[in-house]
């Protein structure tokens, strides 16, 4: 028997937890479908579990959905709430408890009405008789769903490419993290100095590649705890360059063993897993309506369509290093709707680092804050579509804003009229 839904959310991460609480809590039947066991994304699965920035120069610019679940974890967890009132460029973005977020967020899908359906993924999408037809694969095989509406938040643009939307991924796509720290060793005696030159030696002579360590000194991770290193060469859009960079990052994570286990001092050191898959920073975004530009960005564009803020320096991640230029003072820069909406689509939106956007803007855009409030606008548009039986383009946009106030977003400034 085929299941019907007003909206259909594909990927669990923050844009779609967030597109999927908007939908249904606005009466949509909503499907969350997810291809593993957790809601969070990257935030849970890949320990990138500082979700930012919610604030700008002195002030809150996100709030909503996602900043709701967060507050509900700092506040089980009794972690203090950030303060967003610096007046000076702050990321601020405390840690967050990643099991008990996950927890908060199903909680909040039971509440809300969402099916939510874990180990599972997309195997076809196709549009017929302005109803989407989507296939998925579960543990017994495949199913097949109908939905009025359908949002995809898969970060890689799986779904938009499945249904042959034009689509775009550059050759060298910015580097993944494999998460994990280090423990069983005292800071206060390591001879850092001593480190660094042996993680250099030990660099020339391909012991270990510069990467392992994200091309910082080691010192800084011993000091902290923590790697971060850069898996490169991979493009994850797919299963298969997935797998690789899976593979590369554990193998990255064992030349770091052996050479540590070399180090005086280190000898007993150990890795203590934080990550069950690699965080990943770029892959394949969709061709918008609209695509977002590095001037559009620094400049803080205003648009008719603006759904929701963001703040965040470009930030490319690249083979020999990170390229960061940050946004002048005062300026908050916002996403359009049309830059949610794939070209030749009809009843279909993405949100999240699938965006359409280019390089230098899509970097500073993937972060989690903006793909929360993203999320959250396209659940918003999706019902609008549906109950106004009409396609996204075509929604009124004052009752779009008007809808996202009401369920505590924080919206971008309109453009002056002259």
């Amino acid at each position: 028997m085929c299941a019907e839904y007003d909206v259909i959310v594909c990927g669990a991460g923050p844009a779609g937890i967030c597109a999927a609480l908007q939908a249904a809590r606005c009466g949509a039947k909503t499907a969350l479908i997810e291809k593993n066991g957790i809601c969070g994304g990257a935030l849970t699965l890949s320990n990138i579990n500082m979700p930012g920035v919610f604030n700008a120069w002195g002030k809150q610019i996100i709030a909503g959905i996602g900043w709701e679940l967060l507050v509900k974890t700092w506040n089980i967890t009794g972690s203090p709430l950030p303060d967003l009132s610096r007046p000076e460029f702050s990321y601020a973005q405390p840690n967050v408890n990643r099991l008990v977020f996950a927890s908060v967020v199903d909680d909040a899908m039971a509440d809300a009405g969402v099916d939510v359906r874990f180990h599972t993924m997309i195997a076809s999408a196709r549009f017929e008789t302005d109803i989407w037809h989507l296939q998925l694969c579960e543990k017994d095989g495949l199913v097949s769903v109908t939905g009025s509406m359908v949002i995809d938040c898969t970060g890689d643009a799986n779904v938009s490419y499945m249904a042959g939307f034009p689509c775009k991924q550059t050759e060298s796509p910015q580097p993944g993290t494999l998460s994990m720290y280090f423990h069983n060793f005292d800071p206060a005696a390591l001879d850092f100095e001593d480190l660094n030159r042996r993680f250099n030696n030990a660099v020339e002579s391909g012991e270990v590649l510069a990467e392992d360590m994200g091309w910082h000194r080691p010192s800084f991770f011993f000091e902290h705890g923590r790697n971060s290193n850069h898996i490169t060469g991979f493009n994850a859009a797919d299963s298969r360059g997935k797998t690789k960079m899976e593979i590369a990052g554990r193998r990255s994570l064992m030349r770091m063993l052996r050479f540590i286990r070399s180090c005086p001092g280190l000898e007993n050191a150990e890795f203590r897993m934080s990550s069950a898959e690699c965080g990943i920073r770029e892959t394949r975004q969709i061709i918008g309506e609209y695509t977002i530009t590095e001037d559009d960005y620094l400049n803080g564009k205003r648009y008719a369509d603006g759904i929701c803020n963001a703040f965040y320096p470009i930030d490319i991640h690249m083979d020999k290093g990170i390229f960061r230029k940050h946004l002048e003072k005062g300026v908050v820069p916002s996403v359009p709707l049309r830059a949610l909406i794939p070209q030749n689509s009809k009843n279909f939106l993405v949100a999240g680092r699938c965006l359409s956007a280019d390089r230098p803007a899509f970097s500073a855009l993937r972060v989690q804050a903006p793909c929360m409030a993203m999320g959250q606008a396209a659940g918003a548009a999706a019902v609008l579509a549906h109950n106004c039986q009409c396609d996204v383009r075509d929604i009124p946009l004052d009752k779009l804003r008007s809808l996202l106030q009401r369920h505590g977003a924080i919206l971008p400034e309109l453009p002056c009229k002259h």
